[in-house]
């Protein structure tokens, strides 16, 4: 009876009248950098291109797809993601399923925890975290883009108060079973926690394949830049520095850099959708404590 009353309708219409609106207003954009890319250079670069190609061609991404830099960033972020990803997720889970014991289970809980917890109220900065990558020997590697960011105490958060829903009786048949503790780790929970890992590992993707700013601290190498930070040098700062000179013409096109936008946003687009059912589960349940 409740979901008939007028009240209850009349709050699903305006709800998704509004929620229709901020999608149309969220997809605008990359809509509008598609219909660019799609159009010839001369109405592209005049501004006349707003939600239908002029001068329909593929020429933008035939040179995109042409440009050896562009390529080269592309595969760059392809290996971070995948690989901060994979190293971060079990990190993360491991951590967090540790964490998630009680402190009769495990005596130092609360202690590692709060080590944790620390770093989200302080860091040592921008400088020291310079220091550090430059003595470790990582500078100008993929793990300088890797390492410093492998551990979100955020995302161990969620982890582990997912972790805390999981049944005891579950644990605990499996350790009558002769289970140990990292038997029950993979056999028992990651299985059941496919909501929470699915929502962080979307976190982390996207963290991974937006990230610019560390790029440009610790990369030095034009074909070892990830496509962010290739991005961001190309089109921000309008550097052409560090491309090679037979690049730069095709580059100063309205028409190519809408291109490249729009397929380094591309993979994220793609990846969402089969992870947004398990992002409210995995968000609602890993933040709230049993």
């Amino acid at each position: 009876m409740y979901h008939k009353t007028l009240s209850y309708r009349t709050f699903s219409v305006i709800n998704n009248v509004f929620l229709t609106v901020v999608s149309i207003l969220c997809l605008l954009p990359m809509y509008h950098l598609l219909m660019v890319s799609l159009s010839s250079t001369a109405p592209a670069n005049a501004g006349l291109v707003t939600f239908w190609p002029i001068g329909f061609t593929f020429e933008a991404y035939t040179k995109t797809f042409n440009n050896v830099n562009f390529l080269t960033s592309l595969w760059v972020s392809v290996q971070r993601t995948v690989i901060g990803t994979g190293l971060a997720l079990v990190v993360n889970t491991i951590a967090a399923y540790a964490l998630s014991k009680e402190s009769r289970v495990f005596r130092a809980r609360n202690i590692y925890l709060w080590y944790f917890v620390i770093t989200m109220l302080f860091s040592g900065g921008l400088i020291p975290g310079y220091i550090l990558i430059l003595k470790l020997g990582l500078m100008n590697s993929l793990m300088a883009l890797i390492l410093p960011g492998l551990v979100a105490v955020f995302n161990i958060i969620l982890l582990l108060n997912f972790f805390r829903t999981v049944p005891k009786d579950l644990e605990e048949a499996a350790f009558i079973d002769g289970a140990g503790q990292f038997r029950t780790f993979f056999s028992i929970y990651l299985p059941i926690s496919l909501p929470v890992i699915a929502t962080v590992s979307l976190f982390i993707m996207v963290g991974h394949w937006n990230a610019y700013f560390d790029g440009i601290i610790y990369i030095r190498d034009s074909d070892k830049l990830p496509l962010a930070t290739f991005m961001q040098t190309i089109i921000v700062q309008a550097d052409m520095s560090k491309l090679d000179p037979s690049a730069v013409a095709n580059l100063s096109q309205r028409t190519i850099r809408a291109s490249q936008i729009f397929i380094s946003a591309l993979p994220i687009l793609l990846v969402y959708p089969f992870l947004q059912r398990y992002f409210v589960t995995g968000i609602v349940v890993g933040a709230v404590k049993e």
